[in-house]
Parts: structure tokens; C-alpha cells; sequence
């Protein structure tokens, strides 16, 4: 049993059976008595690589390792004991033999007073680096986990975006670098409507802005956005998604390195994916380098947190808002 994060305490008993177990055939001050060679033999581990990897004792010296912890409220995990023959310790086959631990005596649990424990300090949240390994849950690798719940988790974030736009609207989706200026340029061309920031294209269902800075759910950071066919073509969308940015840089967008910065185009419609193609071929044609951008369908989109909504037109980092109005240069 694992406890839950954000523990209030945790108490770990540890006992040492050569300095308390009466029992114990040594101790520190004695030294074991001689055994002959026929009893040492008799109580060797067998071992299935010969002689040569035989322990050279039978002495039945245990090492005790009791575990006790509670988490409160309800959390209990009750006391575990693990019992070894040190014969077993000098075994190279010790962590792969499991069969040899049916071999070893096992000896009752000493008494509380023998236990020494350890205290921790009471935290209010979970360990910074448990808290960054948080992303594993959601893939279904944590502690626990299945391989089913991290297939279905990819199976939610591969599947399409079945989200559905206003009325007399559509969608259109692009990834173009850190999504906060690309938003803003896509805000400024007559006939959008709405826009959004997300992560799609990954692995991990609702992932978080600290999971895609990972490197490792393969979201792209996007700008979902809603236009009026009537008012703006889709070409007029792709236009501005070249001269938004550097399409012939992978994964990276000036000083933003990443998997999440990299170019693509996410289309809805045959129509989308057949412009798009279109487009590229022709932006091709007037670039020296190769262009790097993936076309491929849109995939379920994750709003991003609010603070990242529309964040220059808000005043970013430095409280300099910058204007969305429709015309306005896109770069």
C-alpha cells in the first residue's frame, strides 16, 4: 500500500536485531563459535550454479526490517516484516531466486520497545519532485497503475476534436511556437471570432501547462480559433500562419526550444487538408530551407489555464497590453 501525497506525518520504525534480539546468535562484542565443515554444508543454500556460489555459513543470522507508518486521516499501512538469512545476502542470485526466501526461518517480531523512530516534518503539499512526477497518474505509471488506464488515457488525447463551433462558424487549429503571440496574430485578422490557447496532438488526456513543459506527452502548445467562412477563407488563416512564424526551424521558435513549439497545421475537413497542402507547396517555392510543418487531423483540444487566455492582449509578464484590433500587423 502506498500512502497518499500531501501526508501530514510519517513515522518509520527501523529495528536492529544484533543489538536487542536475545536471541541473536552473536553479539557486537562476541565473536560467532566455530562450526564444522559437515554442519556448514548441511545448512548451505543450495545454489544452481555449483559449489562456487555457495554462502559459506549456515549461522541463521536474520536481519529485521520492520516498516510501520500511518498517514492520517484514514490511511493506515500496518506493520510489514522482512526477514532474510544472511546466507541468502551473499548470494548472487539473491534478487532473482525468490524461491530460496521459502528456505529461510522466520522469527517473530520484537517487541515496540526495540524499534528506534524516525519523524519527519509535517508538509502541507507533496514533495517538489513528487509534484512534477504528478503527469504519471494521468499516463496511468504511477505507483499502481496499468498499462490499460495508459492506453486509455492516449486513446481520449489521440481521438478527434469533437468539440463543436457556433452556429454559421468553423474551426481551424495551428501550432506556430509559444501560443501567446500566435493567439494574438490570429486575434487581429478580420473574421475571427474567438480564439483559444491548448495543447493537442499528445499522449496524456488533460494534461497540464507544467506536463507539456516536460518534453514528454507530445502536445503541441495550439491556437483553436473560430471563424466566419463568410467573412474570412481559410487560405486568409494559412496566409497568416506563415508569416507568423519560422516554418523551417523543428521544434523550436526563436528562443522557445521544445517539441510543444513545433509548426503544424490541424485541419477539420478534407477541404482544410487539401488547402493546407496547398499552401505549403506554395510557401515552399519562396524559402531557401525545407519547411518542417506537420499537417495532420485535429485532435482533442485541451484549454489551456485562464491565465494564459488571450495573455498579450491582457498585458503579459509586464502589464504592456497590446491591441487585437482587426488589421493590425500580424507579426
Amino acid at each position: 500500500m502506498v500512502p497518499p501525497f500531501g501526508s501530514a506525518r510519517r513515522r518509520v520504525s527501523v529495528f536492529t536485531a544484533t543489538q536487542t534480539d536475545p536471541n541473536h546468535p552473536q553479539s557486537p562484542t562476541q565473536k560467532p563459535p566455530r562450526v564444522h565443515r559437515k554442519t556448514r554444508r548441511k545448512h548451505a543454500v543450495s545454489s544452481p550454479l555449483g559449489d562456487a556460489h555457495r554462502p559459506q555459513t549456515s549461522l541463521p543470522s536474520y536481519v529485521l526490517l520492520p516498516y510501520h507508518a500511518t498517514w492520517p486521516p484514514d490511511h493506515h499501512l500496518t506493520t510489514m516484516l522482512v526477514i532474510l538469512n544472511t546466507a541468502a545476502a551473499a548470494s548472487p542470485l539473491l534478487g532473482l531466486a525468490s524461491h530460496h526466501f521459502s528456505k529461510f526461518p522466520i522469527k517473530p517480531l520484537a517487541s515496540s520497545r526495540n524499534f528506534k523512530t524516525l519523524s519527519f516534518p509535517s508538509s502541507s503539499s507533496p514533495p517538489s519532485r513528487l509534484r512534477r512526477m504528478s503527469w504519471l497518474g494521468k499516463l496511468g505509471l504511477g505507483f499502481g497503475g496499468r498499462g490499460s488506464a495508459t492506453e486509455a488515457s492516449s486513446a481520449i488525447a489521440q481521438g478527434p476534436d469533437d468539440d463543436v463551433p457556433a452556429a454559421g462558424q468553423e474551426f481551424a487549429q495551428f501550432g506556430a511556437g509559444c501560443f501567446w503571440g500566435v493567439e494574438l496574430g490570429f486575434q487581429r485578422v478580420p473574421g475571427v471570432t474567438k480564439t483559444e490557447v491548448g495543447y493537442s496532438q499528445g499522449n496524456l488526456h488533460e494534461p497540464t501547462y507544467e506536463d507539456i513543459c516536460t518534453g514528454t506527452t507530445n502536445h503541441s502548445e495550439v491556437v483553436r480559433l473560430q471563424y466566419d467562412p463568410r467573412e474570412c477563407k481559410y487560405e486568409d488563416l494559412l496566409d497568416a500562419f506563415w508569416e507568423r512564424h519560422d516554418p523551417t526551424t523543428l521544434n523550436r521558435q526563436g528562443n522557445d526550444v521544445g517539441t510543444q513549439y513545433r509548426s503544424g497545421i490541424y485541419f477539420y475537413t478534407p477541404e482544410q487538408e487539401k488547402a493546407a497542402r496547398e499552401s505549403l507547396e506554395r510557401r515552399q517555392k519562396v524559402l531557401n530551407r525545407k519547411i518542417v510543418t506537420e499537417i495532420l487531423p485535429a485532435k482533442k483540444f485541451y484549454r489551456a489555464e485562464e491565465y494564459h487566455q488571450q495573455y498579450l492582449e491582457k498585458g503579459g509578464r509586464f502589464g504592456f497590453k497590446q491591441s487585437a484590433a482587426k488589421g493590425i500587423s500580424l507579426v
